[in-house]
C-alpha cells in the first residue's frame, strides 16, 4: 500500500509542473505577437461584446416582430361571487301596459374558462417587419464590423507604440553603454595627463542626459502597456510581453499604393446604403398606413354558474364564436399625411448622408495616402541618416582615440547617432500607422481574417 502511494506521489509531483505551464485558455501566456493581440481583443474587449450583445438584441427584436404573423393562443380564467346579484326591469306579461317588473338575475357564483386564438391575414405593421427583417440584420451587422475594424486600428496602433518604446529604451541602454565606454576612455586619459578634465566632464554630462532619457522613456513603457490592455480587455494586474523583431516590422511597410478606392468596399458606405434602404421601406410603410388589418379569431367559453359555491363546476355552459375581424383607420386628423411627408425628408437625408459618406472617404483615403507617402518618404531618409551617423561616430571616434579630433566632436557624433536611431524608429512607428489607416480608408482591413 504504502509503496502505491508513493509511485502515485512520484507521478504527481512530475506531471505537476508540466500542467501548471500551461496559461489558462484566455490568457497570452508569456509573449504576445499583434495577430495575438487583435484576436484577445476581438474576444473580450467590453465595449466590443456590448456592440455583438446589441446585435443579439437586434436579432431578438426582429423574431419578436415577425412572430405576429404565427397564431396567437390566450387563455383566461376567472371565478366571482356576487354580493348581491344585479337586477334588470321587465314587461309584465300579465299587463304589458303596467310598470315594469324588477327581476333579479344571474347566479350567486360564476367561474369561467376562457380560450381564445388569433390569425393575422394582413398588417400593415407585420408586412413592413417581414420586409426590413434583413435589412436590421445586415445593419447591425455591419456596425458591428465597424467597432471591430476600428478596434483592430486602435489595438495596432497602441502594440506599434509599446513595440517602439521598447526599442527606443533597446537603443538607449546601448547608448548608454558606449558613453560609459567613452567616460572611461576619457578619465583614463585625463588621469594620464593626456587631455584636462574637460572631456571627460562632458562625457558625464551627454551619460546623465542619455539616463535621465532612458528613465523617461522607461516611465512610459508603463504607460502604453496599460493603454493596450486596456483596448485589448486584458487584466491589468496580469504580465504582458510583446514581441516583434523590426525585420517584421520592416517587412510591413510596404503597402500598394495603386489601388483604387472603391466605396463598396468600407462598411460605413455600406452602412450608409441600409439605412437608405430602411428608410425607403418606411416611406412605403406609411403610404400603406390606410389599409386595414385583418385577422381571424375563434373564442371558446366554458362557463360555469351556480348559487352553491361547492357545486359551481357541476353544471357546465360551453359557447364558442369564430370570424374575421378588420381595423380601417378612417380619419386621424391628417397623422398619416404628416407621417408620410416626415418619412419623405427623413429619406432625403438618408440620400445626402449616402453622399456625405462618399466625399468623406475620399477624404480620408488621400489624406491617408499622402500621410503614409509622407512618412514612408521620412523613413527613408533616416534610415540613410542612421547609415550616415554611424560611419561618422565610427570615423571620428578611431580619429579622437588616436589624437586627431577632439572630445567635443565625438560628442556631437554620437549624438546625432542616437538622434538618427530614435528618429528611424519614431519614422518606422508612423510609416505602420499610416498604412493602417490607409487600409482602414481603402476598405481592405478585415478583423475577420486576423
Amino acid at each position: 500500500m504504502n509503496l502505491f502511494f508513493t509511485r502515485w506521489c512520484l507521478v504527481f509531483c512530475l506531471l505537476a509542473p508540466t500542467l501548471s505551464a500551461h496559461p489558462p485558455a484566455d490568457s497570452l501566456g508569456s509573449e504576445a505577437t499583434l495577430d495575438a493581440c487583435i484576436r484577445y481583443a476581438l474576444l473580450h474587449q467590453p465595449a466590443l461584446r456590448q456592440t455583438a450583445l446589441e446585435q443579439e438584441i437586434t436579432n431578438a427584436d426582429i423574431r419578436i416582430r415577425l412572430s405576429d404573423w404565427l397564431p396567437q393562443v390566450g387563455f383566461n380564467y376567472y371565478i366571482q361571487h356576487y354580493l348581491k346579484l344585479p337586477v334588470s326591469a321587465f314587461p309584465d306579461p300579465s299587463n304589458p301596459d303596467g310598470p315594469r317588473r324588477i327581476v333579479t338575475i344571474g347566479l350567486k357564483n360564476t367561474s369561467a374558462l376562457q380560450f381564445s386564438a388569433s390569425q393575422t391575414l394582413f398588417s400593415a405593421d407585420v408586412l413592413f417587419a417581414s420586409r426590413t427583417a434583413r435589412d436590421f440584420r445586415a445593419q447591425s451587422y455591419q456596425q458591428t464590423q465597424t467597432a471591430k475594424i476600428d478596434l483592430t486600428v486602435d489595438v495596432s496602433k497602441a502594440f506599434y507604440n509599446v513595440l517602439l518604446t521598447q526599442q527606443q529604451t533597446q537603443v538607449l541602454q546601448e547608448t548608454i553603454a558606449r558613453l560609459e565606454r567613452n567616460l572611461k576612455d576619457a578619465y583614463s586619459q585625463y588621469q594620464a595627463g593626456i587631455t584636462d578634465k574637460i572631456d571627460y566632464k562632458r562625457a558625464t554630462i551627454s551619460l546623465n542626459n542619455a539616463r535621465a532619457q532612458l528613465k523617461g522613456i522607461s516611465e512610459s513603457l508603463e504607460g502604453n502597456y496599460a493603454l493596450l490592455k486596456q483596448l485589448m480587455g486584458y487584466p491589468h494586474e496580469a504580465p504582458l510581453q510583446v514581441v516583434s523583431d523590426t525585420a517584421a516590422l520592416q517587412q510591413a511597410v510596404p503597402l500598394d499604393t495603386l489601388q483604387q478606392l472603391q466605396f463598396e468596399n468600407r462598411v460605413e458606405y455600406q452602412l450608409a446604403q441600409t439605412n437608405l434602404r430602411l428608410q425607403r421601406a418606411n416611406v412605403a410603410y406609411n403610404r400603406q398606413a390606410f389599409l386595414p388589418s385583418l385577422s381571424a379569431f375563434l373564442d371558446y367559453n366554458m362557463l360555469y354558474q351556480n348559487d352553491q359555491i361547492s357545486e359551481i363546476y357541476s353544471r357546465q355552459f360551453p359557447n364558442s364564436v369564430t370570424g374575421l375581424r378588420l381595423a380601417l383607420p378612417i380619419l386621424q386628423g391628417g397623422r398619416r399625411l404628416q407621417n408620410i411627408q416626415r418619412a419623405n425628408l427623413v429619406y432625403q437625408q438618408s440620400e445626402l448622408q449616402v453622399e456625405n459618406i462618399q466625399n468623406q472617404i475620399n477624404t480620408e483615403y488621400t489624406q491617408a495616402l499622402a500621410t503614409y507617402k509622407s512618412n514612408l518618404a521620412d523613413l527613408q531618409a533616416n534610415e540613410e541618416n542612421l547609415t550616415i551617423a554611424r560611419e561618422v561616430y565610427t570615423t571620428v571616434k578611431l580619429q579622437y582615440d588616436e589624437g586627431i579630433k577632439t572630445y567635443l566632436e565625438v560628442i556631437v557624433s554620437e549624438t546625432d547617432l542616437r538622434t538618427a536611431e530614435l528618429n528611424r524608429l519614431n519614422a518606422l512607428y508612423q510609416v505602420l500607422s499610416a498604412k493602417l489607416d490607409v487600409q482602414r480608408a481603402l476598405g481592405t482591413l478585415s478583423p475577420d481574417q486576423e
